[in-house]
């Protein structure tokens, strides 16, 4: 990769875009005096404000940052990571939304206080605070890493900046700032996406149409979608999709307050089961959609000229070391392999194969130089075909829609961070006898709290080898054991109190110790914490504290 920069044009777009959001954002809500209106956005929002504004909080800018580089280098089989999203989608909006409702809960943890008792409501809020506090950091590092890389920018101030852009209208607006801006964030979401995508049917070699990059595709084992095989191995499979899959989508949406907060703005049950409904319609093709994308960027770039490794600062530091000698040779060497390519000497299935051969010998001579790089660079991939495939003007615009996605997922975030530690832990516990305008501070404040929080651990996070993976896999932790609390609420009556407490403490410890010792793929964690609960809770129940 050459020295990567981006024009005036390109800043011109990012600081104007970003900034309309803000003020817009901050515009929307202006008349924000009540605990109500700051957490709840005065249930106004329609059932396509809730769906777009769920579809937001989910799409971080990991997804679009990494996402495309993970089909660009395993094909298109992470789709069927979302397969249970639907079903969870159907089940949350019979079972969870009319409940909720009906309470008028402010949070998913305040049903468990009516359903069990104070210390199960607030172990699962504690719970959240943890998994969401940490998921803050990282939504806000994934993008801030990667841009200060390419761009030479520093990565604290990087991610300082994005960290206080989401405090402001945040902070300012609560809920319905959060609901107004994700609207327009998901816009240039999805504007940047059809731009990208036509840029790179642009690129396409002369003589070939789209029919043509799938079939190359498919050649080179990228559009292998369903894996049917029951191997623990295979970390995306049909059956974890479905069954894991949909364990974690249930607990994401049905108990992960930065979801639920999004529906519980909504005008009425029925708006919200719409706007879930939508979202379980859209989100797969949407995510089929963005992988395909990264099938298409493989596609070009195979007949272009692909780097071997997309993270060039860690290319730069191993040139630094004695082996950037083998590191110059094997350089030279594939430039030989694009000459006897472009010359037509070999065929494209030669180049092809000779290039990964090439590209793993290039990696593993990057390891030894730099034993503490981190060799993965899927995440690399779509900003590096963005830096030198798109004109400027449309740099700056897939700039902002990483950006916006990073704000969008970051302030659904902080506002539901806030509002858990407000209502559950605060207004439940600490202050019980405060005024409405003192709990509408202390919601503010805890954004704050929360926001410094999330940057400070941005500041000081590490890479993990895919970010989107790495998110999935703190989800994946917490939220089985989450659910089983929330399933036994809702479904096994005769589970009382203080064995789902117990089960609760005793779940998470294994959970975090099978994550621990590696055994399984983290989507499985999901339907593991969530049976265990259910299953100790019901041990403990019959045979234990049968007097409950």
């Amino acid at each position: 990769m050459g020295q990567v920069g981006i024009q005036n044009l390109d800043w011109i777009v990012l600081s104007s875009t970003l900034i309309f959001i803000v003020l817009y954002g901050v515009y929307k809500s202006r008349s924000n005096s009540t605990l109500h209106q700051y957490l709840k956005g005065g249930n106004e929002a329609a059932w396509w404000t809730v769906g777009l504004s769920v579809m937001a909080t989910q799409a971080s800018a990991i997804t679009f940052i990494s996402t495309p580089g993970q089909a660009f280098h395993d094909g298109m089989g992470f789709v069927q990571f979302y397969f249970g999203l639907p079903i969870a989608m159907v089940i949350i909006c019979i079972a969870f939304i009319p409940i909720y409702k009906k309470l008028k809960v402010y949070t998913a943890y305040e049903y468990l206080e009516t359903r069990f008792d104070l210390k199960t409501r607030t172990l699962s809020a504690i719970l959240f605070l943890i998994q969401r506090g940490l998921a803050a950091g990282i939504t806000i590092y994934a993008p801030s890493i990667i841009l200060s890389t390419l761009f030479g920018w520093d990565l604290n101030v990087t991610c300082v900046f994005i960290g206080i852009t989401v405090i402001i209208y945040t902070l300012s607006g609560g809920t319905k700032a959060v609901n107004a801006t994700q609207k327009l964030q998901m816009g240039v979401i999805f504007i940047g996406l059809i731009v990208t995508f036509v840029s790179t049917l642009n690129h396409l070699p002369s003589g070939y149409g789209l029919t043509d990059a799938l079939s190359y595709a498919q050649a080179n084992g990228k559009m292998e979608i369903l894996d049917f095989s029951f191997n623990l191995e295979n970390k995306y499979t049909v059956w974890s999709g479905l069954i894991g899959g949909t364990f974690l989508a249930l607990s994401y949406f049905g108990t992960d307050q930065s979801q639920v907060q999004r529906y519980l703005s909504s005008k009425s049950t029925l708006e919200s089961q719409k706007g879930l409904i939508m979202n379980g319609l859209l989100k797969v093709p949407l995510q089929f959609f963005i992988l395909g994308i990264g099938v298409m960027v493989f596609v070009v770039l195979s007949h272009a000229q692909s780097p071997l490794f997309f993270n060039q600062s860690l290319i730069n530091k191993a040139h630094e070391t004695q082996s950037s000698d083998e590191l110059t040779m094997i350089e030279e060497s594939y430039l030989g392999l694009i000459d006897q390519r472009d010359n037509q000497v070999i065929p494209q299935s030669v180049y092809q194969t000779e290039y990964k051969k090439l590209r793993n010998q290039y990696i593993a001579t990057l390891k030894t130089a730099v034993p503490s790089g981190e060799i993965n660079d899927k995440d690399y991939v779509f900003l590096y075909y963005t830096l030198n495939y798109l004109p400027s003007g449309l740099i700056g615009l897939l700039l902002a829609m990483i950006f916006s996605a990073a704000m969008s997922s970051t302030a659904s975030e902080l506002n539901a961070l806030a509002t858990t530690t407000t209502i559950d832990i605060w207004k439940r516990s600490i202050s019980q006898h405060g005024s409405e305008k003192s709990y509408v501070n202390a919601s503010k404040a805890f954004t704050l709290f929360w926001g410094i929080v999330a940057i400070l651990f941005a500041c000081i996070g590490t890479l993990f080898e895919n970010l989107i993976q790495f998110v999935n896999i703190i989800g994946s932790i917490f939220y089985g054991t989450i659910l089983g609390i929330f399933v036994a609420g809702f479904f096994v009556k005769w589970i009382k109190s203080n064995a789902i407490f117990i089960a609760a403490l005793i779940s998470e410890t294994i959970i975090i110790y099978l994550w621990w010792i590696d055994i399984v793929p983290f989507l499985w964690l999901n339907l593991i914490g969530c049976l265990l609960t259910l299953g100790i809770a019901s041990l403990l129940q019959f045979f234990i504290l049968t007097r409950d």
